[in-house]
């Protein structure tokens, strides 16, 4: 196929070629007879709405599914699921879904996608592989992944000889929080985090939307907190559900953070509440530390933070007054202003001053399953070091940063030839990458998408591979840390739908038109499972059973009192004052800037999650979508009435750069202050494929053309956006 330059493509209308499901699909669980009269089967699974990985069981009924539900041994979700995750059948049902490979062609001078078989599509990227091998090198091949089937496309690039991979859950959402605490501890707070709330008899959330941002396992901690009588402080421009159930809600201006963190810090030093004996036994850096903080007093944060100092010094001692019991929540989604790793730096020597770390009620020690990884060839490690060439600037970053890789794709000139996107829709993924996008499938040799969905990033792609859904496929084992070590199985409910294929299928299969099969030693992905379960005592047999199998910890759950410590740092210590950052030419100790203040007749635009949906991952799910069909743009009522807004009015939204979103409706609410408004992420699909979903609300992403990169690993800040109105 010879294009001169890639197209968009819209996806609607191709998706017929395999036929309509009947709508019946779309409630299946609700039309058919009363449950429990037919032929019952219940099949393990582990949930891929989000990626909390909470196991459960899928209830089968003569081959239509029932329902998804929690499974009882399961330290993540302790036998519940939350909304999204009891709506998994959606993802299996929604009529939207790809339904075979297809590959981009010339028609009648117009570029098309064509449905091909599963041969012609792997004969057209192996060969396209093997050019660029010939021509570029192998390291000229890039990954970028987002679900549990990237870790077999993984596998493919290190085979064919690059380990040039990223995950957007970096550089796009909590990728600051793990290099800071890296940085801090020696180690990051991990997934699932490894939070104590349930034994915390103080928590201090800022800007975390627990009970919005739905992971399962954290809000059921939280709750268990609050039934405690748990002191909860909330930090939120916005009065969040999580503020709703606080003792004190601290409503401070948007991106002045930093500028409180160091005041409760002063706070904690210069009143002698801090924890003399942790910091003096594991920490280093506490001199430098008190004089940095000196002029930052609450009457200084005030100023800043529009905060009453008294209302700065009671949360502090409230947070001391519950040590070590006190967990100041890293967050998850903290890429914000571009200051993030020095924001979670100083949440994370906030933590440290209270002693919590490694402490009951504070940061448990995580623990997993040592699982061995299944026998075969381990590739070479690339001579060329890719991180060197296209991410320099950032070498704090442990791993590869989304948009780098993405740019290192665009133009004439460009590092990679080659790109595999694997469960991620880019445009609503990374902040202002359109023009880059599109640079990317202008020069581009390849460009792969594989997906469930005809999402937005499918339409500038050469082949789409369409995956079957997480209930219709085995993949790796869940082995996350946890408190309690476990493993859990998830198998298919049901066989892939239309021509759709597991991951580990697809990556196997090309492994082996390039002559890489010796990479991928089995013929079918249970055997892979079968054997690494034997070797920690269990068998597929078994796991097809019960599901989750939770092992006896190896290691204490904290630290012994009084006991040494080497913590993964330079010093062997917690580090207050990171001697890495000074080395690399990074202030050493968190540094306030103030935030930009936005044109008049401007408003900072604030964004955050629904319980009903996980990005734009489910908007298109039936179930889901039944739930929240659209969002909404939350204004205060003072800017409604100057604006002579009424709740249910539609208005677009202006950015500072004059992009205009698509009409969405407002909500006018006392819950957000008058500097700024509020929407939900994931709405405002332009994707015709995606019928439930296309043109329903507003696209936030698409309006966040301003973009704060950190310094130190190169997270995306996305709240330096402002938006106005326009009336439809």
């Amino acid at each position: 196929m010879q294009l001169n330059r890639r197209e968009f493509i819209k996806l609607s209308g191709l998706l017929a070629a395999g036929g309509i499901v009947p709508p019946a699909l779309l409630s299946g669980c609700a039309s058919r007879r009363l449950p429990g009269t037919g032929k019952l089967t219940a099949t393990p699974t582990v949930c891929d709405i989000c990626f909390w990985k909470c196991a459960g069981t899928v209830h089968v009924e003569d081959g239509l599914p029932w329902k998804v539900v929690g499974n009882d041994a399961d330290p993540h979700s302790t036998g519940r699921l939350c909304t999204r995750g009891t709506g998994g059948l959606g993802a299996y049902e929604d009529r939207d879904r790809l339904r075979q490979p297809l590959l981009r062609v010339q028609r009648n001078g117009k570029q098309t996608f064509k449905p091909v078989s599963w041969e012609e599509a792997f004969g057209f990227i192996a060969g396209k592989m093997q050019s660029i091998a010939e021509n570029h090198g192998r390291d000229r091949l890039a990954l970028l992944a987002h679900g549990s089937g990237g870790s077999h496309f993984e596998r493919l690039l290190k085979a064919y000889g690059s380990h040039a991979y990223a995950h957007p859950s970096f550089a796009q959402c909590r990728g600051p929080r793990e290099v800071a605490f890296g940085l801090t501890y020696g180690e990051g707070v991990g997934s699932p985090d490894r939070t104590d709330m349930e034994h915390s008899r103080c928590v201090v959330l800022v800007g975390s939307h627990i009970g919005e941002n739905l992971h399962n396992g954290q809000v059921q901690t939280l709750i268990d907190a609050i039934n405690q009588d748990a002191t909860l402080i909330t930090v939120d421009p916005r009065f969040s559900v999580a503020a709703s159930k606080s003792k004190y809600w601290l409503p401070i201006k948007p991106g002045t953070d930093i500028a409180l963190l160091l005041a409760w810090i002063n706070v904690l030093i210069n009143e002698g509440l801090y924890d003399r004996d942790y910091v003096a036994r594991y920490t280093v850096g506490i001199e430098q530390l008190t004089q940095h903080v000196q002029p930052f007093n609450p009457e200084w944060a005030y100023l800043e933070t529009g905060l009453d100092p008294k209302l700065i010094r009671d949360t502090a001692h409230a947070m001391a007054a519950s040590a070590p019991a006190t967990l100041v929540h890293p967050g998850r989604h903290v890429t914000w202003y571009g200051d993030d790793t020095q924001r979670e730096r100083a949440i994370a020597i906030l933590n440290a001053l209270l002693g919590s770390w490694g402490r009951k009620g504070g940061f448990y020690i995580q623990e997993k399953v040592d699982l061995p990884a299944y026998p075969a060839p381990r590739p070479a490690t690339p001579e060329t070091d890719w991180k060197a060439v296209v991410q320099p600037e950032f070498p704090l970053a442990p791993t590869g940063i989304s948009q780098k890789i993405l740019q290192a794709c665009a133009g004439p000139e460009a590092y990679f030839k080659g790109l595999f996107v694997y469960g991620t829709n880019l445009p609503q993924t990374i902040p202002d990458i359109k023009a880059t996008l599109e640079g990317a499938a202008e020069h581009l040799d390849l460009f792969v998408v594989i997906d469930t969905l005809p999402a937005e990033i499918t339409g500038y792609a050469d082949v789409v591979l369409p995956e079957c859904t997480y209930l219709e496929r085995y993949d790796d084992l869940r082995n996350s840390p946890e408190r309690v070590p476990s493993l859990a199985l998830r198998m298919p409910a049901f066989e892939p739908r239309h021509d759709t294929r597991p991951a580990w299928w697809m990556a196997r299969q090309l492994a082996v038109r390039l002559e890489l099969g010796e990479y991928f030693p089995w013929d079918d992905y249970t055997q892979v499972l079968d054997w690494q379960l034997k070797q920690v005592g269990s068998s597929l047999k078994e796991m097809q059973s019960i599901g989750v199998k939770r092992y006896p910890r190896k290691t204490p759950l904290y630290f012994a009192d009084r006991q040494e410590i080497r913590f993964q740092t330079p010093s062997g210590k917690i580090e207050l004052y990171s001697r890495t950052l000074a080395e690399h030419g990074y202030d050493p100790l968190p540094v306030y800037t103030a935030p930009e203040k936005p044109a008049e007749n401007y408003y900072r635009l604030n964004y955050g999650r629904a319980p009903a949906h996980t990005f734009g991952r489910t908007t298109n799910n039936p179930l889901l979508f039944e739930l929240m069909p659209e969002n909404a743009v939350w204004v205060n009522p003072r800017v409604a009435s100057q604006w002579q807004l009424k709740n249910g009015d539609y208005v677009q939204l202006k950015n500072q750069d004059g992009v205009i979103s698509n009409k969405v409706r407002v909500r006018v609410t006392e819950r957000t202050g008058a500097n700024a408004v509020f929407m939900v992420h994931g709405f405002g699909h332009t994707a015709k494929g995606l019928r439930i979903t296309s043109g329903v609300g507003a696209d936030d992403a698409g309006l966040m053309t301003n973009v704060k990169l950190d310094p130190i690993m190169g997270g995306t800040g996305m709240r330096a956006n402002f938006v106005t109105f326009v009336r439809v």
